[in-house]
């Protein structure tokens, strides 16, 4: 980058690139606060006074080394220089500023990031113990395989023991000889006359759709990302011990910070691998491999079986419906057609 003196329209003197100089004037707008007090409150580390987008502002418009080598060269008045270079400055009185603002902006992230990522580990938590406690899925798994038993009855598939669990996305694939009906419309037809109190089993579920779209793998790196984040506040703890006053109040805010932040990372990795457990177990329970049928492939096809046995007895209802109008309005025609005849023997 290169760097030349201009004079500003009002007299300050510009030492900076003139458009990196104006896009962090810019900037500054939007935090509105002498100099000196924005300062003050990244050292404090004080949420009421800066928000996220500010601090990561702050961050983006740190002072590179060659923007503070220029500085440094700078023997003038320094309230003659512009606003950038007055800000470039006053960060300049902070050792690590650009490390700070980062420790800041983690700090002011925190308890949200926390809150987030507790709640996706319990809705997996959640699903899994759902689906493995579902009474009523577990017999609509027996009716399945009944089912498929008695469709392959004398061949070498008639006395199976078990089938994959992909095999329920392929009911919906098998249609009767008549093609009017798929084994999907069958199996709801012959709940809804001999189990009805089974068709609401995605009732046991409510976890299911949600836990679907969590990924394991964005919680593995979430999981890291926070404990290095962690590892890095604690770096920067370490590296201020040297800097003297200017960061007496950092140090004290973030070893009482440091603590908590402890206290919950050790929670939520306690917690992380209880749901790696139990994404596992989900797998084993419908006696699949989680490495070849990962948590994600299991809540994918349950969530599919779900739809499409709901979408089934939803069209059966709609059949019946159909077929029941139809019968009363041929009951009604043979009425009238009886009446018809009755009058005409009187007439006789």
């Amino acid at each position: 980058m290169l760097f030349e003196n201009y004079l500003t329209t009002n007299g300050n003197c510009i030492c900076i690139d003139l458009r990196r100089a104006n896009n962090t004037e810019i900037m500054l707008t939007k935090v509105k606060m002498p100099l000196p007090d924005m300062m003050a409150a990244v050292l404090a580390m004080d949420e009421s006074v800066l928000d996220v987008d500010q601090v990561e502002n702050l961050i983006k418009f740190c002072p590179t080394k060659e923007e503070m080598e220029l500085l440094k060269g700078y023997t003038g008045d320094k309230d003659n220089l512009g606003k950038c270079e007055q800000y470039f400055l006053e960060q300049m009185k902070v050792p690590r500023v650009e490390s700070k603002l980062r420790v800041f902006s983690f700090k002011i992230q925190f308890g949200s990031q926390i809150s987030e990522f507790r709640k996706n580990l319990n809705t997996v938590n959640s699903a899994c113990d759902e689906v493995r406690n579902s009474f009523k899925l577990k017999e609509i798994m027996k009716r399945i395989l009944f089912l498929g038993n008695m469709l392959n009855q004398g061949t070498a598939r008639g006395s199976a023991i078990g089938f994959k669990l992909d095999s329920l996305l392929k009911l919906s694939d098998t249609r009767a000889t008549n093609n009017k009906m798929t084994l999907m419309h069958f199996l709801c037809k012959k709940l809804a006359d001999r189990s009805p109190e089974l068709l609401d089993f995605h009732q046991d579920l409510v976890s299911l759709e949600i836990a679907s779209k969590i990924q394991l793998k964005s919680l593995a790196e979430e999981m890291q990302a926070i404990i290095k984040g962690l590892e890095k506040v604690k770096q920067e703890l370490g590296a201020s011990e040297n800097d003297g006053p200017v960061s007496d109040i950092f140090r004290k805010t973030l070893k009482e910070f440091i603590g908590v932040a402890e206290a919950e990372v050790t929670s939520l990795t306690n917690l992380y691998s209880v749901v790696g457990r139990n994404a596992d177990a989900l797998a084993l329970y419908f006696n699949e491999d989680p490495a070849r049928c990962p948590f994600e492939q299991v809540t994918a096809t349950l969530l599919n079986f779900v739809k499409m046995f709901r979408r089934a007895h939803e069209e059966n209802c709609k059949q019946a419906e159909l077929e029941k109008k139809k019968a009363e309005k041929e009951a009604e025609m043979e009425k009238a057609k009886g009446i018809s005849l009755t009058k005409k023997g009187v007439n006789s």
